[in-house]
């Protein structure tokens, strides 16, 4: 070989094939993918999340499309009206039809929605994950409740709750890909959801109460998504009064816990959290 250099190696990938059902609980599919360690390569059958697009409409008009896992659709709909702004009482609720093949949500509301539509038409794209996944005006801040329930929990019943969390997050240890939400009493799960974006799995979890007719005000939402300021809005506007999660809030997510008397756990690893805000209802 001329300059004594080594030919190039360049890998192939195998034909791409998706294992594709009508069935929503199929919340993964099959690619055959190369994996490589240190010098060594080699061909083997992975699991990647399914991402598959949900439309939600309102009263015939086309509202959003969300970029899902593909399950707990009527959850997902109802939830993200909620956090919207669009329903607030089971009375407003006349009518859903959810089409899981097609990927499509109709919801039919009582009331004029002209006013809320073009507020919510002046709305931020979020940091949130998935293309269009949500949307809020930061003076939703000031139409959540402030917190006002006494309830307490220990750092033991965190870590528990965290563990169990981890225990259930099945898709995550199959894909990587998805974040993980549950609302809980002090000492169990009763709630979890997942999906590609963590304001989506908060989301299922409002909606899933909503329907169930859950109270909330002495619950513990237990997430694996960074806290960021639109996800405190969402779990302020729930009424819970306790959000915890693996990761780290943001500046402007102290704030407004602190401007509403939510608790904000996090960075819970192992025995060891982070008090952010309302350390009073952490009995140590």
């Amino acid at each position: 070989m001329e300059g004594g250099k080594k030919p190039r190696t360049f890998l192939h990938f195998p034909p791409f094939t998706i294992l594709r059902s009508p069935m929503t609980d199929i919340k993964h599919v099959s690619r055959d993918v190369i994996s490589i360690q240190v010098t060594s390569a080699s061909s083997e059958s992975r699991s990647i999340v399914r991402e598959v697009p949900l439309t939600i409409s309102v009263n015939g008009k086309e509202l959003i499309t969300l970029l899902t896992t593909g399950d707990a659709n009527r959850e997902l709909a109802i939830g993200f009206l909620l956090s919207e702004g669009f329903l607030n009482r089971k009375e407003e609720l006349k009518g859903i039809r959810v089409d899981e093949g097609a990927g499509i949500a109709e919801i039919e509301l009582a009331g004029d929605l002209d006013l809320t539509e073009k507020l919510w038409g002046k709305r931020a794209v979020t940091s949130g994950c998935g293309k269009g996944a949500t949307f809020y005006h930061v003076l939703d801040s000031l139409q959540a409740k402030q917190v006002t329930s006494d309830v307490k929990i220990t750092p033991a019943q965190v870590y528990a709750l965290m563990k169990e969390l981890n225990r259930l997050s099945d898709l995550y240890r199959e894909t990587g890909g998805v974040h993980n939400s549950a609302l809980a009493d002090r000492e169990k799960i009763l709630v979890f959801r997942d999906d590609i974006g963590r304001h989506n799995a908060v989301d299922k979890i409002r909606g899933a109460c909503f329907l169930e007719d859950l109270p909330l005000e002495d619950k513990v939402l237990v997430t694996t998504g960074r806290m960021s300021s639109e996800i405190v809005v969402k779990v302020a506007k729930m009424g819970v009064p306790i959000l915890v999660s693996r990761s780290a809030p943001t500046s402007l997510a102290v704030e407004l816990a602190e401007r509403v008397g939510l608790t904000l756990l996090g960075y819970v690893r192992g025995e060891k959290l982070t008090i952010y805000t309302g350390a009073q209802k952490v009995v140590v």
